[in-house]
């Protein structure tokens, strides 16, 4: 299920948002944003084409996992990432992302407040609950139900490495797909349903906070309709 990197029209194509700053791009699922210890394809290895006339490509200012889709931010030069970064680093950019979950949760909405720390040495960044750990918070909202599973709008408030599907794995709704923290395969479909929908930068200060979405990928459409998603 690795998807191979993107041709420059490829990634330029999935360009949402640019400006002098920082680019927003729609990052497919499937496919890591960093090269990993054993080579392969990535993300990073498109960025010289989105330079956009600037001597250096751009730069990661946060990152999603492989199979996670949606909004990605990239610093466009070094000032600019840094300021990103400490925006990412105290919270100040709001993220939503749509997630498609098995059963779901019986209210409408709620917040999960469950620290998470690491599963053990040999898993990485493999988390679990753990009442010592790292403060961990989502806020949730169902946005629709159908087929035995629900469509949910999550906010994390916290950044902690996969703290959505941990938290939603411990709630008793693992996101559909997840073959780490659910019960997704191993290989094949479904693939993890969880997507970057909508990301808010406050990068200046005299301004509206940069507003981006990104479009609900292929292989989440046919769950997303089961729960009443219109196809916006």
């Amino acid at each position: 299920m690795d998807v191979p990197e993107l041709t420059a029209d490829e990634i330029q194509a999935r360009v949402l948002y640019r400006d002098g700053l920082m680019l927003v791009i729609d990052k497919p699922a499937g496919l890591p944003v960093h090269r990993g210890p054993k080579g392969g394809a990535n993300l990073e290895s498109s960025f010289d084409a989105l330079r956009f006339g600037l001597p250096r490509p751009p730069v990661l200012a946060h990152r999603l996992d492989r199979d996670t889709s949606g909004c990605l931010v990239l610093g466009r030069h070094r000032k600019a990432t840094a300021s990103l970064g400490l925006l990412f680093k105290h919270g100040r950019i709001s993220k939503t992302y749509w997630a498609v979950v098995e059963g779901g949760p019986v209210d409408g909405e709620g917040t999960i407040d469950m620290p998470l720390g690491r599963l053990n040495a040999e898993r990485g960044w493999w988390q679990k609950p753990d009442s010592e750990g790292q403060a961990a918070v989502t806020n949730w909202k169902v946005l629709g139900r159908g087929g035995g599973v629900s469509w949910l709008a999550l906010e994390p408030v916290t950044g902690r490495t996969h703290q959505l599907r941990v938290h939603a794995a411990a709630m008793g709704w693992p996101i559909v797909g997840d073959n780490i923290y659910g019960n997704g395969p191993r290989f094949g479909e479904p693939r993890l349903h969880l997507h970057s929908r909508e990301i808010g930068i406050p990068i200046s200060r005299n301004k509206e906070p940069v507003r981006v979405v990104a479009p609900a990928p292929g292989h989440m459409h046919e769950r997303l309709r089961a729960c009443g998603w219109q196809g916006d």
